[in-house]
C-alpha cells in the first residue's frame, strides 16, 4: 500500500491503494456509450463468438475428422534405437587415406567418425558391422555403441579390440563434442544391463573387458560389480 509523502506515520486516513492496482470492471452489453455494447467485444456471429472453450483441435464441423478416416495399422516402439551401421572395409579404407588413427589408449569413437567423414550421423549410436572383413587389414581399436560377433572376431584377429560402450542421448552427444567434465550415462534397462555385462558382445561393464581395458574408471569397477552380482543372488524365500 501506498502512502502519502506529508504523512511521517502509516494511519487508516492516509493509506490507499498502490498505483495501478484497481481497474474498473469491463460490464459488456450495457449499450454503446460502454464501450463493449453490442456484440460486447466478440465481434459479429459465428461459432467462436460463443461462449466456451470453442471447438477443439482437429474438429472439422462435424463431419468425420481425417484422423478418423485413415487406418491405422502397426506402432511406434518408443525404446528402439537405430544405429548408424559401419562396414570393416569402409574403415580399412579411412584408415589407408589417414583419416582414423587409433591406439588401446586413444580409441576411434563416434566423434572420430563424424568428425572423418566415415558417417554423417550418428543417430543412435554406432555399429560396427563385418561385411568386408576380408579387405580388413590394419590393427584397429573401437568403442562403438554395438558391434556384430563377425566384425569383433575379424577386428581381434589382427591384434585390434572393441568395446561397446552404452550411450544415452545426453552422453553420445557429450562424446561428439568432446565434453569430459559430465559423468557418463549408464544402462538402467535389464535388457541393456544384461547386454553391456555381456564380454561375448564385448561390454564395456563385462568383469573380463574390466580387466582388459587399458584405462577404467573406478565408477566402472563398481557398477560391474553391482550389475553382476544379481546371477549370483539367490531368490528371496518366506
Amino acid at each position: 500500500m501506498a502512502t502519502r509523502a506529508a504523512a511521517k506515520k502509516v494511519h487508516l486516513f492516509n493509506i490507499s491503494p498502490a498505483p495501478g492496482s484497481l481497474h474498473h470492471q469491463k460490464r459488456v452489453g450495457r449499450g454503446q456509450g460502454s464501450g463493449y455494447g453490442g456484440t460486447s467485444g466478440r465481434g459479429h456471429n459465428g461459432q467462436k463468438s460463443r461462449s466456451g472453450p470453442g471447438p477443439k483441435p482437429g474438429f472439422e464441423g462435424g463431419q468425420t475428422p481425417i484422423t478418423k478416416l485413415i487406418p491405422k495399422r502397426g506402432f511406434y516402439n518408443q525404446n528402439t534405437k537405430e544405429y548408424a551401421a559401419v562396414n570393416l572395409d569402409r574403415l580399412q579404407y579411412w584408415v589407408d587415406q589417414g583419416r582414423l588413427v587409433s591406439t588401446p589408449e586413444q580409441p576411434i569413437t563416434a566423434r572420430e567418425l563424424l568428425l572423418s567423414g566415415c558417417v554423417h550421423d550418428v543417430k543412435d549410436g554406432i555399429k560396427i558391422l563385418g561385411d568386408g572383413k576380408e579387405f580388413l587389414r590394419s590393427r584397429i581399436h573401437l568403442v562403438p555403441s554395438r558391434a556384430s560377433k563377425s566384425a569383433i572376431g575379424a577386428i581381434e584377429r589382427l591384434g585390434g579390440t572393441v568395446y561397446c560402450k552404452y550411450y544415452n542421448p545426453l552422453s553420445l552427444r557429450d562424446c561428439i563434442d568432446g565434453r569430459t567434465d559430465r559423468i557418463a550415462a549408464a544402462p538402467t534397462r535389464r535388457k541393456d544391463i544384461e547386454w553391456y555385462t555381456h564380454w561375448g558382445n564385448r561390454g564395456y561393464i563385462s568383469p573380463r573387458a574390466i580387466e582388459k581395458m587399458p584405462f577404467v574408471e573406478e565408477r566402472l569397477k563398481e557398477l560391474s560389480k553391482e550389475y553382476t552380482n544379481f546371477k549370483s543372488q539367490p531368490f528371496a524365500t518366506k
